[in-house]
């Protein structure tokens, strides 16, 4: 399954409703199981972001949606990264001519 790097800023709404935060968390892990996919970690982090969540779905189409909907309701924006893993790189450095 696609591997997933988003980077969250927590939006004035959301830090207003911070104590939320963990119920939203809750709702977005099962808003992946929901589409087959799952969300692995969330880190709380300090800088320029205040999050950092590594994910997996069933496809790129799927995640596009997914964080569109967690950021449409207005608590947190999202920078999210599709990203591979060793195994992955590996295989796509051998099948290059």
């Amino acid at each position: 399954m696609p591997t997933y790097i988003s980077l969250i800023r927590y939006t004035d709404q959301g830090m207003r409703n911070i104590k939320e935060s963990p119920k939203r968390l809750d709702a977005a892990k099962n808003a992946f199981k929901a589409v087959g996919g799952e969300l692995k970690q969330w880190y709380l982090a300090l800088g320029r972001y205040d999050a950092v969540v590594i994910s997996e779905g069933p496809d790129d189409e799927t995640a596009a949606k997914l964080m569109l909907g967690v950021g449409g309701l207005g608590n947190v924006r999202s920078e999210t990264m599709r990203v591979f893993t060793e195994e992955e790189y590996r295989k796509l450095i051998a099948a290059l001519p």
